[in-house]
């Protein structure tokens, strides 16, 4: 095995504690989905038992997701596949625009606020914060949450999709007025007051650190085999890794982010690597995910292409 994979499975091994959900629906939205968005759970513990995730952990995990209405069951005889359920799908199918999008968005300088304008209990409170950070929002007092592009009428629609659909009367969208002038104190007072970008570019560049030098390697050496199952774990490491990140990210606008930002730094490293794994990965996929009728689900294309290889990959220096 490539030395600098070998480091990067290892270092995950030896973490005393695994979350384990998270680690999973990172499989079901990176190559789950592109299968038909279900497997079989036999199958799904053994792609994850090199990862040193028992197979107690891996059910009670999954069951806990079906609990929270990720996934169902669908028993065929003594055995279940499971299923990402279809709310579960709309949230990935979100995420995956995120995920594999070739650059940050273009800003068209119009704020997108969101304003809680009636009584909300404390719990759907939390239920609303948790669910408006997950899709990029910052925080300005306790009412109003704010973002730089995303579509607003989307984000109401995930919201309902996660079971916030009663609180969306007490909410308010609102796009503020279009300013064709350059960076303004006002936007950057905002931007300082919602989010927390130094806490977020120390983890970017935790991450371009530990991918960089397998990407670096990879490179070096033009004739170095990555043997399918590897591939295919480090995949998982690298999408699950890079999907925390955006789970915490706004995706602001370069205009709006600090010259020296490692988030594109990342994005890029991201993006090449996982054209290099991806064809031995889907190797390990063809040879050992199967659904609980024993068959070998095909990936589907249309719609679920990572990374296209069309598109334009600016270069990195290592």
């Amino acid at each position: 095995m490539i030395p600098a994979i070998q480091q990067r499975l290892d270092r995950f091994r030896q973490q005393q504690r695994v979350r384990a959900g998270s680690l999973i629906m990172t499989v079901f939205g990176d190559a789950v989905l592109p299968r038909g968005g279900r497997i079989w759970l036999g199958s799904l513990i053994q792609l994850l038992e090199p990862l040193g995730l028992n197979e107690r952990l891996v059910r009670t995990s999954v069951f806990r997701l079906a609990k929270e209405q990720w996934l169902r069951a669908d028993a065929h005889g003594r055995r279940a596949d499971y299923v990402l359920t279809s709310s579960g799908q709309l949230r990935f199918e979100e995420a995956s625009r995120h995920i594999y999008a070739s650059h940050a968005p273009i800003w068209d300088r119009r704020w997108r606020l969101i304003l809680v304008v009636g009584d909300l209990d404390v719990r759907q409170r939390d239920h609303l914060r948790q669910a408006l950070q997950w899709q990029g929002f910052g925080t300005v007092g306790g009412d109003c949450f704010v973002h730089p592009s995303t579509d607003l009428e989307a984000v109401f629609d995930a919201l309902a999709a996660d079971g916030l659909q009663d609180v969306l009367g007490s909410l308010l969208p609102l796009l503020a007025a279009d300013s064709r002038t350059a960076r303004s104190a006002s936007d950057a007072d905002l931007v300082a007051r919602a989010w927390n970008l130094d806490r977020l570019a120390e983890s970017y560049a935790t991450f371009v650190s530990d991918y960089l030098p397998i990407l670096a390697e990879l490179r070096r050496d033009r004739m170095a085999r990555i043997e399918p199952r590897e591939a295919f774990l480090l995949r998982v490491l690298l999408i699950h890794d890079y999907r925390r990140l955006l789970l915490r990210d706004p995706e602001l606008p370069e205009v709006l982010l600090p010259s020296d930002w490692p988030g594109q730094t990342a994005r890029l490293s991201c993006r090449e690597l996982y054209r290099r794994l991806a064809e031995p990965s889907e190797w390990h996929l063809d040879t050992h995910m199967r659904l609980a009728d024993g068959v070998m689900p095909e990936r589907r294309t249309d719609g679920f292409e990572r990374f296209p290889i069309d598109d334009p990959l600016s270069a990195i220096s290592v």
